[in-house]
């Protein structure tokens, strides 16, 4: 049923773009390109055109009003894409992302999306002559931080913020610990997305002991798990190059167990 209503919602939408001749292609990403669509999945549409729209919110806007009943649209700055239109439609009600592109930015890609309509192969031969490379996190960068985080979410815990703690445990999860797990278990490193089904039942077990009640015991023991979890995984990861943090990493974990016995 679900994907009956997406396939009308495109065929709508190539309707419209046909129609104007600044408008070259249509592709779509995300789960349609794994045939993993289902009733909870959102549309991700790639929208190619000669014009750069992605500079103007109001055309972006004005474009998808042409798709249907928009209820409410917003650009991505918040997801580090500014091109990217994320829209509610209702009748049906449905979540749609539409990243705005020209043929030259199409060529820069994360993933290959699934053409529906093109003029003239364009989108197509840029596909077959251009690889795409999905961003994997810098490993240095990681271990730059990591311990600074802990030691943040440290601080929270000794002064009794226990929300701040909870929510930056969350962050640590997003940042380092499902991104490093899913490329240890051959995954896109793609945050927690999907981390239910995509880790091994024992790396997922592990994560979950991250995710405990509000408390300051259980906040400290997220973290020691989250410091022995990360410590495991980048032996699978890390090779010689990168620098560990190791005079860092030491006075942290006497800082966390100062913190945990007061």
């Amino acid at each position: 049923m679900q994907h009956t209503i997406f396939q009308s919602f495109i065929n709508n939408t190539i309707a419209v773009l046909q129609e104007s001749t600044d408008m070259l292609g249509l592709a779509i990403a995300g789960s349609w390109i794994t045939h993993e669509t289902d009733s909870f999945s959102d549309l991700d549409l790639v929208l190619v055109s000669t014009t750069k729209i992605s500079d103007n919110p109001e055309q972006m806007k004005a474009v998808a009003n042409q798709l249907g009943t928009v209820l409410s649209a917003f650009t991505g700055e918040h997801v580090g894409e500014a091109r990217l239109l994320i829209c509610l439609y209702s009748n049906p009600l449905l979540h749609v992302d539409i990243k705005f592109l020209t043929l030259d930015e199409f060529h820069h890609r994360v993933e290959n999306p699934v053409v529906v309509w093109e003029r003239d192969h364009q989108l197509t031969n840029i596909i077959q002559e251009t690889p795409a490379v999905w961003p994997y996190p810098d490993y240095q960068w990681i271990e730059d931080r990591f311990w600074v985080w802990i030691h943040y979410a440290t601080l929270k815990l000794g002064r009794g913020e226990l929300f701040e703690a909870f929510d930056f445990l969350s962050f640590i999860r997003m940042m380092v610990l499902g991104p490093l797990l899913h490329i240890k278990n051959g995954n896109q490193p793609r945050g927690v997305r999907k981390v239910e089904t995509k880790l091994t039942l024992e790396d997922f077990a592990e994560l979950r002991k991250t995710v405990v009640p509000m408390t300051k015991t259980d906040l400290v023991a997220a973290l020691w798990k989250s410091i022995q979890l990360y410590e495991e995984v980048r032996k699978h990861l890390f090779d010689a190059n990168i620098i560990l943090k190791e005079d860092a990493a030491r006075e942290v974990k006497v800082y966390l167990y100062k913190v945990e016995k007061m």
